[in-house]
């Protein structure tokens, strides 16, 4: 069985270098390893609102985000336990983490959940200590790879509440020109210029996942030059093609990417048809079109 989730995660320093680490309870698939406190984003939250919870409930602390930090994705067979229906579960996790900043609380473990102990630690004691992967990639440790999970054609798991994860890029070639993509009349935002993207498949590192549907969309080939932003849209009105009630919460992180070879922009096939066009702009005649929120805002950032 495939599923898929996103999660959020915290890096919290004292001034000494120390950082905060919750261990992974019974209750949970890797007991006794450590990790950064954070977990699963709920249906229609923020990212960012998740990892202030998840802290919280962790921890005993309240924090503010500071920072985003990274974006990262990893597919792991998770080992059988005593729960019969997550026997050969395969999971895809987008993780995205943040860096944080302690303003209150009592340090404490968490009660009856996934983690049974929170404790900050010297990076001497951080690198002695068993680590999630992601976690010792995010704090510079040395670690040993997972054997790669084989791909599979099995369907990913989904309800009727579906959380997608997308990659989206503020896309320039040399002359200074952006480029966008329309999205497709019948689509949520049918009409509106969009930043080229979308949602990544199973096993896809976001770069990865943008860097196909760039080219997909636009016959671009790109290099990603810096993240910029995560963000969200929940809409559970919206409606998809054929008037299709879509109760999705789409989480975007957005990249800067560059182009350093420009060529016409065309729509491929492969697409999926909700692009129906991609060109490239100077910034006084983007200034003139309609655009989505989320190109608004990637816009507005880069200044």
């Amino acid at each position: 069985m495939k599923i898929r989730r996103t999660a959020a995660y915290g890096v919290a320093r004292t001034a000494d270098g120390s950082v905060l680490l919750t261990r992974g309870s019974d209750l949970g698939s890797y007991p006794g390893v450590w990790s950064l406190p954070g977990g699963g984003v709920d249906h229609g939250e923020h990212p960012a609102d998740a990892v202030v919870r998840e802290f919280a409930e962790e921890t005993g602390l309240a924090v503010v985000v500071t920072g985003l930090r990274a974006v990262v994705a990893d597919v792991i067979a998770l080992p059988d336990g005593p729960e019969p229906s997550l026997v050969g579960l395969v999971e895809h996790t987008d993780r995205i983490i943040y860096d944080v900043e302690v303003t209150g609380g009592d340090l404490r473990p968490e009660a009856d959940g996934t983690t049974d102990l929170a404790q900050w630690m010297t990076p001497a004691e951080v690198a002695d200590r068993p680590l999630l992967g992601f976690t010792a990639r995010a704090l510079g440790v040395q670690f040993a790879t997972p054997a790669a999970v084989p791909p599979s054609d099995e369907p990913v798991r989904r309800g009727d509440r579906v959380q997608r994860f997308g990659a989206y890029g503020l896309v320039t070639d040399p002359a200074g020109r952006i480029l966008l993509a329309r999205i497709t009349e019948g689509y949520p935002g049918g009409g509106f210029w969009h930043l080229p993207g979308g949602g990544t498949d199973f096993g896809e590192t976001p770069e990865q996942g943008l860097l196909r549907e760039l080219y997909e969309e636009t016959s671009q080939r790109g290099r990603i030059a810096e993240l910029l932003s995560v963000g969200h849209r929940y809409t559970p009105t919206a409606l998809g093609p054929e008037g299709v009630p879509m109760d999705w919460q789409v989480i975007r992180v957005v990249y800067r990417v560059r182009v350093d070879e420009p060529v016409t922009a065309t729509v491929s096939e492969a697409a999926g048809g909700s692009t129906d066009r991609a060109a490239w702009f100077t910034p006084g005649e983007v200034g003139e079109l309609p655009l989505t929120e989320l190109a608004q805002e990637a816009l507005a950032q880069a200044g």
